[in-house]
């Protein structure tokens, strides 16, 4: 049987079958013209041939481009085409539509509309289509199309977002229903505010609540960050944030998952307010959540939710020092006014702003009535969140506010006797402010004070109990009696996680204490007052007792230990959130969430930090250090590669008191972890005093020294370094310690680690010769000269023309002092035993040196000698030498060289 060739044009007569030449078929084609090739082929019952002409559509238009007709019949074969019943070829014309709408976007005058009436409808048809890779192919294609913003807003309202919405519908098939709703979330950015608002965003409210398909659901959550990010404040919270908090609760772990991990963008589409009171709550759930894989999910997300909180007023970055303050006495007042406006501008860039009087308020607190008295309601409103906030500093630092607290001052001495402070009862009740921080809700007007004072002596309050009662602004609504049952019926199926189960135990008390009416509290008298408080307090002391891991200091327990007391403090993040981001060291969170969760609190670290700010470091150190001391090696990696980024926000006195230390231990680490020290040295080293600074010029030596000597990386990166350094340090600590370093490098094994170092050698003469003091740069030319000059190796000699082929090109040196210096042991090598050395000389010569203006225009005894060696040179013995000295050939500068001679230089 013989070979068929060809593949509709062939015939048979019993049993000889007539092969055409394929001469024929080109010779045939080329007599058709455009169209009729197309056509010819388009009806070929062969699917390659039809797979073909999808694939020169766009040729075929760009050769009929002249003709409006032609053009226009080649986009009515292209409808045709689309009808194939042949799954890949409509894959194949899907492809090229781009292309095809690209050219005719170019070509608009000639071809009008053509895109919209043609080749749109196409697209939008296919997304339906049955077949899989048809409709991944025209998704991808759509997003182009709106990329490149080749479709018309008229044509995205009218023929693109109906079919989208169609597709969505309640009967659609589950498949095109899941990818529609996944093209409506990435288109949202592409066609603005108004159209998404208008047509995809009910719709997209909508599949958020489908019950049928966890899938729709969970490609919402994916994408619920970008919807809110284009929508704006007010839809985000209007529409978006209930439908949040339904996925966030969702059955299905992979839709609240998706929630963690888009946490941050929905973040940043709320106000201050929300965030705090409201998606503070909720991520703590989710922290909380029963399945691993959405603790991990949130955990991960943690470090950069809490940077939404950020606050250039309030970050530490800047803020302003209040008059006849001690910075000592209220560290929350501290002021630095020397903060650079760097600095400054790197605060400015990371949040949405937000009031810098408002201090934060923290999580919903949930044990406070909603129907407090009215009299209670405007005593707590007077108070300033700055004055609740001071009672907890130590008394001093209360006793300038006294005078607006007046009112409140018998609430403030709760802790006094048990700090030994009877005798001051009276002057105390005079400083000390109201807060109401300390109480299960509003107190009575009236107290027995001694009463008081021996009931509640012993009241502690944990740690996550201050979270819940934390004072909120008087307009934030209070969770009422049902909400608590509700979120304690949801945890009590989880009872077994520890972190489950110490929430229950928190909520329990809060709605135990919640049960108490505020309106009879107001109307009873001092006794019945005193009796419920009291039965409050022995009831929910024995609750609180075994989850007292980290106790809230009182007023009483602020005056003892003094500034102690302050050490967790903060106002800036909910602390609930700052408590879960710090306990991410715990080596039982690497158990029970994630192996890499330390890491992730190191990646995260530095924006946790610019939003607490400086004066809130004293929250992170205890945890910093703990990072820095990790036995993964990859979190001490992360931390070494952003400590230059925490040395900016922390300031150089914090810096040089908890960052140097660490730093220290770095550059002793494994080489994966000194190369993130190494790669920002510079940038570490120009934040320290210069004496601080010149401690470490003894310690640079030690980084030519690596665990693996093939790792030629590193050196090459402390080479890129060293050159960063030359304007830290003074002509003498360049010339002493950088120097040696510097030729050491210069005489590397690995090629690449010098041509950076040539590079390091000529920037250390040009600072030099800049100095006040000529000794030192002259006595590193000498250096040069006797070091690799005259050095035995032909490597050596070489890299001293490299060197001086560097000087001249970046301008280090004035050539007249080149010419001096230089000049006489450069020219002396064309005399070099080996052809390598008199090449590099050859082309220096001609390419560099011969280009300056001192060597072309004034005619001086060394332009003679220079046009003297090359004369020498282009009689050379050597073909390549002869070349170079003979000819000018194109301009080849050093890292041309490099290429040429890498054979030979490595």
């Amino acid at each position: 049987m013989s070979l068929i060739v060809g593949v509709d044009d062939y015939s048979s007569e019993s049993d000889v079958i007539i092969i055409p030449s394929a001469l024929d078929f080109v010779s045939q084609d080329e007599m058709l013209t455009p169209l009729g090739r197309l056509d010819k082929y388009a009806a070929s019952e062969n699917i390659f041939n039809r797979q073909m002409v999808a694939r020169s559509l766009l040729d075929t238009l760009k050769e009929v481009s002249d003709d409006e007709r032609d053009c226009i019949a080649v986009l009515e074969r292209i409808s045709r085409l689309a009808d194939d019943s042949e799954p890949t070829v409509r894959a194949e014309l899907m492809e090229q539509v781009p292309h095809i709408a690209m050219f005719c976007q170019e070509n608009r005058p000639s071809i009008p509309y053509a895109f919209s009436k043609y080749l749109l409808p196409i697209v939008v048809r296919y997304l339906a289509d049955q077949n899989n890779q048809v409709r991944k192919t025209s998704q991808a294609a759509l997003l182009v199309l709106l990329e490149q913003e080749l479709i018309e807003r008229y044509d995205v309202e009218t023929k693109v977002c109906p079919v989208l919405i169609d597709l969505t519908a309640p009967d659609s098939n589950d498949d095109v229903k899941t990818e529609a709703v996944a093209i409506m979330c990435k288109m949202a950015s592409m066609v603005g505010k108004d159209i998404t608002e208008r047509l995809v965003l009910p719709r997209f409210c909508e599949m958020c609540c489908d019950c049928r398909m966890f899938h729709v659901r969970k490609v919402c959550a994916a994408n619920f960050g970008d919807i809110c990010s284009v929508v704006g404040q007010q839809a985000t919270e209007e529409m978006l944030l209930p439908r949040f908090f339904q996925l966030c609760s969702d059955n299905v772990w992979g839709v609240r998952k998706a929630c963690a991990e888009c946490f941050m963008a929905v973040s940043c589409a709320t106000s201050q307010e929300v965030r705090r009171t409201k998606l503070s709550t909720l991520f703590i759930n989710l922290i909380s959540d029963p399945s691993r894989w959405v603790r991990q999910a949130a955990f991960q997300s943690l470090g950069p939710f809490i940077s939404t909180f950020a606050n250039p007023s309030s970050s530490g970055q800047y803020f302003k020092e209040e008059d006849g303050k001690n910075p000592e006495d209220c560290d929350f007042r501290t002021t630095e006014d020397d903060t650079t406006d760097e600095e400054h501008n790197r605060t400015e860039d990371l949040s949405s702003p937000v009031d810098s009087d408002d201090f934060a308020t923290k999580l919903e607190n949930v044990m406070e009535d909603q129907n407090r008295v009215s009299s209670s309601s405007k005593r707590e409103s007077d108070f300033q969140t700055e004055s609740s906030f001071c009672c907890t500093l130590p008394s001093e630092c209360c006793g300038d506010m006294a005078d607006e607290n007046e009112q409140s001052s018998h609430c403030c001495t709760i802790d006094l006797q048990e700090a030994g402070l009877n005798s001051q009862e009276t002057s105390l009740s005079e400083q000390e402010l109201y807060n109401s921080f300390h109480f299960w809700r509003t107190p009575l007007p009236e107290i027995d004070i001694d009463f008081e004072l021996q009931q509640t002596s012993d009241i502690k309050l944990d740690r996550e109990i201050q979270e819940l009662t934390m004072p909120v602004s008087p307009s934030i609504p209070m969770a009422t009696r049902k909400e608590l049952e509700e979120m304690i019926e949801n945890l009590e199926p989880h009872i077994d996680d520890p972190d489950v189960k110490a929430q229950v135990e928190v909520l329990s008390a809060a709605l135990r204490a919640s049960s108490l009416d505020p309106q009879e509290e107001t109307m009873a008298s001092v006794g019945k007052g005193t009796d419920s408080q009291t039965e409050l307090t022995i009831n929910d002391q024995q609750s609180f007792k075994p989850i007292l891991g980290d106790i809230v200091p009182l007023i009483g327990d602020t005056v003892e230990c003094g500034y102690s007391a302050l050490v967790f403090v903060q106002d800036v993040v909910p602390q609930a959130l700052l408590d879960q981001y710090l306990s991410m060291t715990d080596p039982s969170r690497a158990q029970t969430v994630d192996t890499e969760i330390a890491k992730h609190c190191a990646y995260s670290l530095p924006g946790v930090a610019l939003t607490l700010g400086r004066q809130n470091w004293h929250c992170l150190k205890d945890t910093y250090e703990t990072l820095a001391s990790d036995m993964q090696w990859k979190v001490r990696r992360t931390l070494a590669f952003s400590i230059h980024e925490l040395a900016v926000i922390l300031g150089d006195q914090l810096t040089a008191g908890d960052l140097v230390p660490v730093f220290n231990g770095f550059l002793k680490d494994l080489d994966e972890v000194r190369i993130g020290v190494l790669k920002h040295l510079h940038d570490f080293l120009k934040l320290l005093h210069v004496d601080k600074r010149r401690e470490y010029l003894y310690q640079l030596q030690e980084f030519l020294v690596t665990d693996n000597s093939r790792n030629w990386r590193f050196r090459a990166e402390l080479a890129e370094q060293l050159i960063l350094l030359l304007d830290l340090y003074s002509a003498r600590d360049i010339y002493d310690y950088l120097r040696p370093i510097a030729f050491s490098l210069c005489a590397d094994k690995v090629s690449s680690v010098r041509w950076i170092s040539y590079k390091l050698v000529s920037e250390m003469v040009k600072k030099l010769y800049l100095a006040p003091t000529p000794t030192f740069v002259i006595d590193l030319m000498n250096e040069l000269v006797e070091k690799f000059c005259r050095c035995h190796k032909w490597s050596g000699r070489q890299t001293f023309v490299f060197i001086c082929q560097t000087i001249i090109e970046d301008d280090c040196l004035p050539m007249d002092q080149f010419a001096v210096h230089l000049l006489p042991h450069l020219l002396h090598l064309a005399s070099d035993k080996v052809p390598n050395v008199r090449v590099l000389l050859a082309k220096t010569l001609k390419q560099t040196l011969l280009e300056k203006e001192y060597f072309l225009n004034s005619a001086n005894s060394h332009q003679e000698a220079v046009e003297q060696t090359i004369m020498a040179l282009q009689m050379d013995g050597d073909s390549d030498v002869k070349y170079f000295a003979s000819i000018h050939p194109a301009s080849t500068k050093i890292a041309d060289d490099a290429m040429s001679t890498a054979s030979s230089t490595y």
